[in-house]
């Protein structure tokens, strides 16, 4: 499968009921993923480092991190940097950041009718 395959999938099994998430299996994901980055698309990478902001807490940040700062420079784009700064501030807008609402509601928006692109 490719990533953006592995990403339709994942939103198919999961969807956007954040509260049913386990937490722990997307932390696993993201581990594996920044173990063993599959090449292509970063669609997968960010879908998972999402629902992780989407469900987790200050706790969560430096997972968040490592995986934009230690795969590639394409993931590194990909994963939204409010996502983190968001977590550290509680969530709180600040000048550049959104509410906390906001960027779940953009994630969902963005996702929720997500298909891959065969082309990768």
């Amino acid at each position: 499968m490719t990533n953006e395959q592995r990403a339709e999938a994942l939103i198919q099994k999961y969807g956007f009921d954040f509260v049913s998430i386990p937490k722990g299996e997307i932390r696993e994901l993201i581990e594996l993923e920044i173990e063993d980055f599959q090449e292509g698309s970063s669609e997968y990478i960010r879908l998972l480092c999402g629902y992780l902001y989407c469900i987790g807490d200050v706790t969560d940040v430096p997972l968040l991190e490592r995986a934009k700062y230690s795969i590639n420079m394409d993931v590194g784009c990909m994963v939204d940097g409010e996502w983190i700064e968001s977590l550290k501030n509680g969530g709180v807008e600040e000048e550049f950041v959104n509410s906390r609402e906001e960027i779940v509601r953009n994630f969902i928006a963005y996702y929720q009718d997500f298909e891959a692109d065969d082309e990768w």
